[in-house]
């Protein structure tokens, strides 16, 4: 969905167009679910969260702010929401103890679809290697990439600097290639 018809959509919404609020909801509700229980790793508070979402969403249209970018300001506020939803179930003292200190947000070889003939085995390698980034790495190469947001959208998704995003990939980006580096060598002693 390009920038023009994310933006006529949500001021569809905003204005009580119940299509346009189920057509945001089809489109978004996989997206937000898919990055939620990377979030939360727990299917049922996800998908409890994401429906206290939309039901927000639904509830306070008229009063929401006009947004420039629809995608990045539903992955910011469900993120928000998830984070003080598992705050309070879970009594977390805050975010940074609570998410970085080992919330499963990894990858699933499903989600890496490489298309070759040894795609199963170069998958698992490459959800293994993602797996092994720290899990700001991680979520920011999930946004990136496998959302598909911009830098700047990255940025006010996860509440860093613009530098702090371009930081976080190129420590992934190295981190990553060293990997793969120490893989093949190790590899290549193996064979002999």
């Amino acid at each position: 969905m390009n920038t023009f018809s994310e933006k006529s959509l949500w001021e569809l919404f905003t204005e009580g167009d119940q299509n346009a609020f189920s057509s945001l909801f089809k489109t978004y509700y996989p997206q937000l679910y898919s990055y939620g229980i990377k979030i939360s790793s727990d299917q049922f508070i996800t998908e409890d969260c994401l429906q206290n979402f939309f039901i927000y969403l639904h509830k306070n249209r008229g009063k929401i702010r006009k947004v420039d970018h629809v995608k990045s300001y539903l992955f910011t506020s469900f993120r928000r929401a998830i984070l003080k939803s598992l705050k309070k179930e879970r009594q977390f003292s805050s975010y940074d103890t609570s998410f970085e200190l080992g919330q499963s947000f990894g990858f699933s070889p499903e989600e890496l679809k490489i298309e070759q003939e040894s795609s199963h085995i170069k998958t698992t390698t490459l959800a293994i290697l993602l797996n092994s980034l720290s899990t700001r790495q991680r979520e920011v190469i999930y946004l990136k990439y496998y959302s598909g947001l911009s830098t700047k959208d990255t940025m006010e998704v996860m509440d860093i600097s613009y530098q702090s995003v371009l930081n976080t990939l190129q420590k992934a980006f190295t981190k990553l290639r060293n990997e793969i580096e120490d893989r093949e060598i190790s590899a290549v002693f193996e064979k002999t």
